[in-house]
């Protein structure tokens, strides 16, 4: 069997989806591994690691594809599969529609415990929290901890994290790690807890009406226009929001509307970890960092890309633990069970 990591051609995207400490656990798979030329260039991996790990770097793609087993990348799927076998493996974060192959999504591993170790949703939706932060300590005229000096006191920034899953809880993790006073908006009731454990104050919508599940869900008219309200009150006074409402294939929902962004200092930030399904404020545009009566908007489109190296890591062995689920062991081939939760939602074609 053969396996094809590709580089990736989009301009934003730094990841690649295989690190050189994983040739040697393909091999053990029964894989020959190739690496197209400079895959991993901007994840600070070289051709030579991929080389001494067991590697064949492979300049001109088009020439192996013929006798590929399974190809894996991060987001591309530009691949002329009129020159790959009928029925190759293609394993990426987004849904392929393709005939003659079978083409797995890992942005849609089912959040069941079996499927932890696949998780690339959670895996990079965990480093954008913490690439959110850097980015809006970056951008802000401000320190994040409290200083006291001989010149005075200067205070605590503050930070508001609006949803508390994966990305939202890294954000509120690192933003206390580097000392700015931090409150967190979900309408899940069970987030509560998870936000207070990290030292963070939980702010929520007083009414009768709970999501009590471990996933958002739609809420009423009602609990919406209290929701909108404690947004604005609590938005005006802060020196930095970030978003995380988003859902992989849908356009985010908007949370942070223009006047709620008009009433923020001068000086403020918002980070949208929406901007690549549209934005979760009203103002942003994806890929673009942009200013609006001082405040600033930070609208990248990929901020996992900003950390490729340890991004990359995590991914690649997502994949990985992907892959393994598609292998007989015993005798070194791919057999693919469609009865297996895993493997039909992320099926694709």
């Amino acid at each position: 069997m053969k396996l094809l990591a590709l580089k990736e051609t989009h301009q934003a995207e730094n990841r690649v989806a295989l690190t050189p400490d994983l040739v040697v656990k393909y091999q053990k798979l029964g894989f020959e591994v190739l690496v197209e030329e400079k895959a991993g260039e901007k994840s600070a991996i070289p051709d030579t690691e991929f080389s001494k790990a067991g590697a064949q770097i492979v300049s001109d793609i088009s020439q192996v594809l013929a006798d590929v087993d399974v190809i894996i990348s991060v987001q591309r799927v530009d691949v002329d599969f009129s020159k790959t076998k009928t029925g190759v493996l293609f394993v990426t974060k987004e849904k392929l529609v393709q005939g003659n192959v079978f083409a797995f999504a890992l942005d849609f591993i089912p959040r069941i415990t079996r499927a932890q170790s696949m998780d690339a949703l959670s895996s990079q939706s965990n480093l954008a929290g913490y690439r959110a932060v850097i980015d809006a300590a970056y951008e802000m005229p401000k320190i994040l901890p409290m200083m006291m000096t001989a010149a005075g006191t200067i205070s605590a920034a503050k930070f508001m994290i609006i949803g508390a899953g994966v990305a939202g809880l890294q954000a509120i993790a690192t933003a206390k790690r580097l000392g700015a006073v931090v409150c967190a908006f979900d309408v899940r009731a069970a987030a509560k807890e998870q936000v207070q454990s990290l030292g963070a104050k939980f702010i929520e919508v007083k009414s009768e009406e709970k999501n009590d599940g471990v996933y958002a869900k739609e809420v009423s008219e009602e609990y919406k226009k209290l929701q909108e309200q404690l947004l604005k009150d609590t938005i005006k006074n802060q020196d930095v929001v970030i978003t995380t409402a988003l859902i992989p294939g849908k356009k985010a929902p908007i949370l942070i509307s223009e006047e709620m962004v008009r009433s923020m200092k001068s000086g403020s930030i918002i980070v949208d970890l929406a901007a690549v399904n549209g934005g979760n404020c009203a103002l942003t545009q994806p890929g673009k960092i942009i200013e609006i009566n001082g405040v600033k908007i930070i609208g990248h489109e990929n901020f996992p890309s900003r950390v490729a190296a340890d991004a990359s890591k995590v991914f690649a062995k997502n994949i990985f633990n992907f892959v393994d689920l598609l292998i007989d062991k015993e005798k070194k081939i791919i057999s693919i069970n469609r009865e297996d939760e895993i493997i039909k939602s992320t099926l694709s074609c």
